[in-house]
């Protein structure tokens, strides 16, 4: 069933497939226990049904079309039902707009009265730039609401719930929790640790290659592979390379899809040491931002400043400074595609929870060739990084692997 809001929102957000197609294949290879940076919080007052179960999923459907536009926030969902039927459905379209809750009940009118209201995360219980949902939940009259997962802000946790219930309204909690997890791991990881969450992506041969010894890398996996990396970047709040990296692929870091978000394209260069005509410096699709140190290449800084690319001096250009600026900027997931180097200083910085990994049948050799992580400073196979919740399947000729990197104490 499709309303008035979701008519017309579904035309500017839903004409991106591809990244909706993307965000169902990660939904349908994660894990069931994979969820390594948040506790679950199940709280099943009665029996779940399929159907409760084919209601949330419907919820999560809804909550992705918003796929790399909400942050800070999460992707939310919300399906409202009344004598087995769905009668309003909404979902957040971005921050500052009203939530999924609210065009629900919008689409609903008079019929939510005694009706029960599908969410895949908590309503919210404070005011914000919108008025609370459990409230507009409380004055619609709903008599139900089944929730996928209790929100992790202590502005929210559990207090939405709590002012259900003080209203009389029955409540659900724990429907379809590992799906409704993995959806905003990136959103519970903000709230949990203060950073966004890292993913490190990248590419290589059989033989552990991602170039050439001439550094030649185009392409290294197939066409499905890099659509697929595409969809990733739209997912995400901002990507980031090295200077490295700049130099020696001139990559644009973008979706590659005028229909679907743009990343931020970050830039970690402590000299400035960059060429003039990088892709990077085109800001009509896309902003680039630079980081840098105090007094870099002077010269430079202002002419990207008159391009329109954003330079930004840090006192200390490390991955886990620019987490920690990139949290302050509001985002939530950040996408590391940058060279060995820089990929092993923020694995050991800590700045990476999540690796996603393209193995294409290639085999290039050479001892001086590049590999994707540089060096971590482990002298034993004993002491590798073993990752958790691992899942992988094949993609066009390669395979993709994903898993995470163990939580530090």
């Amino acid at each position: 069933m499709e309303g008035g809001f979701l008519n017309i929102l579904l035309g500017q957000l839903f004409i991106c497939q591809g990244l909706y197609q993307f965000s169902n294949n990660m939904m349908e290879n994660f894990p069931v226990d994979a969820q390594p940076n948040a506790q679950k919080t199940t709280s099943l007052s009665s029996p779940v049904t399929s159907f409760d179960r084919a209601m949330m999923q419907r919820c999560i459907e809804l909550a992705r079309r918003a796929l790399g536009r909400t942050t800070p926030n999460p992707l939310v969902g919300a399906v409202i039902v009344q004598d087995g039927k769905i009668i309003g459905e909404g979902f957040h379209p971005a921050a500052g707009q009203p939530h999924a809750e609210v065009f629900a009940l919008r689409e609903a009118g008079e019929q939510a009265r005694g009706a029960t209201i599908y969410v895949n995360l908590e309503p919210c219980n404070h005011h914000g730039r919108t008025p609370p949902c459990s409230e507009a939940l409380v004055k619609a009259g709903v008599s139900k609401v089944v929730v996928g997962m209790v929100d992790p802000n202590p502005k929210v946790s559990g207090g939405g719930i709590e002012r259900l219930k003080a209203a009389g309204i029955e409540v659900v909690v724990g429907v379809e929790e590992t799906t409704c997890r993995q959806l905003n791991e990136a959103f519970i990881h903000r709230i949990l640790y203060q950073r966004p969450l890292g993913i490190l992506k990248y590419a290589m041969t059989l033989d552990g290659k991602i170039a050439a010894a001439s550094g030649h890398s185009k392409w290294v996996t197939s066409q499905e592979s890099r659509t697929y990396v595409h969809q990733l970047r739209s997912a995400c709040d901002a990507v980031i390379v090295g200077s490295n990296t700049v130099l020696a692929d001139n990559p644009y870091l973008t979706s590659h899809n005028p229909n679907c978000p743009n990343p931020l394209r970050v830039v970690m260069s402590r000299t400035l040491n960059l060429p003039m005509d990088a892709n990077l410096w085109q800001i009509d699709q896309a902003p680039t931002l630079v980081l840098t140190e105090a007094g870099a290449n002077p010269d430079l800084q202002q002419w990207l400043k008159k391009k329109g690319v954003e330079v930004v001096e840090l006192t200390l250009l490390t991955p886990s400074q620019v987490m920690a600026y990139l949290y302050d900027r509001q985002l939530s997931s950040v996408l590391w595609e940058c060279g060995g180097t820089l990929a092993a200083s923020a694995i050991t910085d800590g700045t990476v929870q999540k690796v996603i990994v393209f193995i294409a049948p290639k085999i290039i050799g050479g001892k001086f060739a590049p590999s994707p992580v540089g060096d971590l400073g482990l002298a034993t196979m004993t002491n590798a990084l073993k990752l958790e919740s691992v899942t992988w399947r094949q993609l066009g000729s390669d395979y993709v692997v994903e898993g995470y990197l163990p939580v530090r104490d």
